[in-house]
């Protein structure tokens, strides 16, 4: 591809800042996390402004370059030179999926926000249909039900991810792992992501309240490049999952986890000793010639420490929450209630 010159892109941020947006910024955003899709960004980027030219409603397509080693940052240059709506967000280095999409939500001003893959295995024709199922109240979830991967590595790994996460978090969707959603800003405007919680949007939405469903989306198979996820994500998931369910259940009240796990070694040390007392006057046994004393002195030493850390966890909790002005609870909305500007909900 030619070089992009000075006076091209003067010209396109004139266009771009000509482009008018209603109040509130572009009524859509779309989001694409890319890392080295230099063959594929071209095809997705014409069939995207394809379909989101006849909604006939204000949009811009966010693509984050997530530490592209490939020419996938110079692609994006030349498209942008025609392409006013679209916006390019380069990062350092390669950060992954998660934090990508954060960057891409960070500096969406669409009231909607749809993420999708580079990589053309979703289908940007999909989009309508998420957008009028929105429409009607949802948050809404893109289904692969007909994968087009590798039947063991990726599509049994993710049936099983996919029933563990909906058995523990009670949000139940048959493919977490589909990246292309829709949501509005009011559901996730809030939402922050870290390590591989991309996944685990759906669940924010339903702690605020959000109705979540599923969609049936097309599935392609790769046509360039390779996949950047193998099994050792299955950890990933399942340490991210254990975040998100301890936030749900105990985020405000981690001296229950910590206070539970010291009593539970409480009541291992009591029963430890009173069967050292049983052994002693009972079976003349002496206390030394078994490890009875030791795993005694361990459980109340580490029943002590649970309930420590505990009531630390408190006090960080509590600072988490009053230096930030956040607090414990959503209201979805306020009926004939007028509420002081200095305690107006975040």
């Amino acid at each position: 591809m030619p070089a992009i010159s000075n006076a091209q892109r003067r010209a396109n941020r004139k266009r771009a800042a000509a482009v008018v947006y209603p109040p509130g910024g572009p009524s859509i955003s779309v989001i694409v996390p890319a890392k080295n899709e230099e063959q594929n960004l071209p095809l997705l980027i014409e069939r995207l402004f394809s379909v989101l030219r006849e909604l006939d409603r204000p949009f811009d397509v966010i693509v984050v370059n997530d530490g592209s080693t490939d020419g996938s940052l110079q692609v994006l240059r030349e498209l942008v030179v025609s392409l006013p709506e679209l916006r390019v967000i380069d990062l350092a280095r390669n950060y992954g999926q998660t934090a990508a999409m954060m960057a891409g939500f960070d500096h969406s001003r669409g009231d909607i926000i749809v993420p999708i893959d580079a990589d053309l295995q979703n289908d940007p024709a999909d989009i309508p249909k998420l957008l009028a199922k929105l429409d009607e109240g949802y948050v809404v979830s893109g289904w692969r039900k007909d994968r087009s991967d590798a039947a063991i590595q990726r599509n049994l790994v993710s049936r099983v991810a996919n029933s563990l996460i909906s058995w523990l978090s009670g949000v139940h969707l048959h493919d977490y792992g589909c990246t292309l959603k829709a949501y509005r800003r009011t559901v996730i405007g809030e939402v922050r992501l870290y390590g591989e919680m991309h996944r685990f949007v759906p669940i924010y939405a339903a702690w605020y309240g959000a109705r979540i469903t599923e969609l049936p989306v097309s599935h392609s198979p790769r046509l360039h490049g390779t996949s950047h996820y193998g099994l050792e994500r299955i950890l990933k998931v399942v340490l991210d999952l254990m975040v998100v369910r301890f936030l749900d259940r105990w985020i405000g009240k981690p001296i229950y986890v910590f206070g539970s796990f010291g009593a539970l070694w409480f009541l291992i040390g009591a029963i430890s000793a009173t069967y050292m007392i049983y052994l002693k006057i009972f079976a003349h046994l002496s206390m030394i010639l078994t490890p009875l004393p030791l795993l005694v002195v361990t459980c109340i030493m580490m029943g002590v420490m649970s309930i420590l850390v505990g009531l630390v966890a408190e006090i960080v909790v509590r600072t988490y929450f009053e230096s930030q002005g956040k607090r414990i609870y959503h209201a979805r909305e306020l009926i004939n209630l007028d509420v002081p500007s200095s305690r107006q909900l975040d």
